[in-house]
């Protein structure tokens, strides 16, 4: 076997510092054509070409896509190279080995069984990383352990679509100990042809948005999304650094099966489930919108607004039972000046109900037809049906682009960002994102109907004694003056 001799203009000169980069996460992310997946396979063709012995697992999230993309990739660099001397590459297995006996084991997370079947893996490459789940991740993490005489990596390769995902969240929000990471773009790769470039460059016009995700590699989400996704996307970049006024929780005294509602105080607690932006303002009016989780398991949320304003100014959000909820909600209006408070009733009313037990003196109240008799009856609650749902959301996404500095809450505005439309066309949170914060906000802003709008005008000033008197000889002395110019 010939010695290879190693020439470093094979890669591009951003990745020469990674080449023999050894901490555990090597994060490669970015745009489109940056060469980030090549090099991916340049560096562990070069270790296994340098360092004996290595099980190299290369994996995506569905095994049918490695053949046509990282398996058919770390081909062509060996061929690239002039290295098909040093590997044998089994075609209909996916496997390839070196002559030195390393070798590289490609499997889809989606195959189980083969995932198993790999035995102690030396180091790991994950192809579009986006795909996987954090759930994935870590089994990955766990399998990588035990001795070996050179370091243990896995290389993670993606373009960064979701500013919500998971690995925002691990590598670049909260960084994981020993991850070094490198963001490149296709204006890093000087081996892409110039028209790929300029494709890559009319974007700018044709899609801004697509350009600043796929072009400049900078987080974003794609896809047919509900909310202005660049409008959005800026205004959680800014609420990220901006934090609340406080976190804590409401407390109150309950008694006689009753809220005592002058024992209502906030209680600060970096954990508690209330976030509040602004501190209740005298005789301004207030509006809760609710979402109540089903069966209780889920994310019950209560969004605050002003409703002179429109500015956000409280958000609650827990995993608790219903009538728990509806005891919140009475605090949480009360604090808020007997907001308006507007519960969503499609799975449970006992929130509403609690609150008229409770007798909350401000509720919304909706006219629904008797299933009987077809006469209107009013009811407490807002009924999200398959008419009012598109007709809130439609109303919170024209608030959302026309006075997105309203929004407040960092968890709302990334449920907004991962809020697209459905092979139906119909809006909803995409796959493991949550929508309850957007449909409390939703709800509150419709159902501010109900509640004034402005605050209440200052009285006039009192008239001094006499003033009355000498206003009334004024008018009098101009009406004897306007009837002498009419004669």
């Amino acid at each position: 076997m010939a010695t290879f001799q190693f020439d470093p203009y094979l890669i591009n000169e951003c990745y020469w510092p990674l080449l023999k980069a050894s901490n555990r996460y090597l994060v490669l992310y970015g745009g489109a054509g940056s060469g980030k997946s090549v090099f991916a396979a340049e560096k562990v063709i070069f270790r296994a070409i340098d360092e004996t012995p290595h099980r190299f697992l290369v994996v995506r999230k569905v095994a049918k896509t490695i053949r046509n993309s990282i398996f058919a990739e770390i081909r062509d660099v060996i061929t690239q190279w002039k290295l098909t001397s040093w590997f044998k590459v089994n075609k209909s297995d996916m496997e390839i080995t070196c002559l030195n006996g390393n070798m590289f084991m490609f499997a889809g997370l989606d195959d189980v069984e083969k995932l198993k079947s790999i035995h102690k893996p030396t180091s790991v490459l994950v192809e579009e990383a986006s795909e996987i789940t954090r759930d994935d991740f870590i089994q990955l993490d766990l399998r990588l352990r035990g001795m070996t005489p050179h370091y243990k990596q896995i290389i993670l390769c993606f373009n960064p679509v979701v500013i919500t995902h998971w690995l925002k969240q691990d590598f670049f929000d909260h960084p994981r100990r020993d991850t070094l990471s490198l963001r490149t773009t296709y204006l890093d790769n000087r081996f892409i042809d110039n028209e790929y470039k300029q494709t890559i460059e009319d974007l700018r016009l044709t899609d801004p948005y697509y350009y600043q995700v796929y072009g400049l590699g900078e987080w974003g989400i794609v896809g047919k999304t509900v909310y202005n996704a660049e409008i959005v996307t800026r205004r959680l970049l800014e609420v990220r650094h901006v934090p609340p006024v406080a976190v804590g929780s409401l407390l109150f005294d309950y008694q006689q099966e009753q809220i005592i509602p002058k024992s209502i105080q906030f209680s600060p607690d970096p954990n508690g489930p209330l976030t509040i932006y602004q501190y209740p303002q005298p005789d301004t009016p207030y509006v809760i919108g609710g979402d109540i989780a089903e069966g209780g398991h889920d994310w019950s949320v209560a969004s605050v607004r002003d409703n002179a304003t429109l500015q956000q100014v409280a958000l609650w959000r827990d995993q608790t039972d219903t009538d728990l909820f509806a005891k919140q909600m009475f605090a949480l209006g009360v604090y808020y000046n007997k907001a308006l408070v507007g519960i969503e009733t499609n799975f449970d009313t006992h929130p509403t109900k609690e609150l008229e037990r409770l007798y909350y003196p401000n509720q919304y109240v909706r006219e629904q037809p008797d299933r009987f008799t077809g006469q209107l009856e009013k009811k407490f609650g807002f009924k999200t049906t398959k008419v009012t749902r598109p007709l809130i959301i439609g109303k919170h996404v024209a608030l959302a682009r026309d006075r997105i500095d309203t929004f407040h809450n960092l968890t709302l505005v990334e449920e907004m960002l991962a809020f697209k439309r459905n092979e139906d066309g119909r809006p909803q949170a995409a796959e493991g994102e949550h929508d309850d914060c957007v449909m409390a906000d939703a709800i509150c802003y419709e159902v501010r109907m109900q509640q004034r709008r402005a605050l209440p005008q200052p009285p006039a000033p009192p008239t001094p004694p006499g003033q009355a008197y000498k206003e009334k000889l004024a008018a009098q002395q101009r009406n004897r003056q306007r009837k002498g110019r009419v004669s």
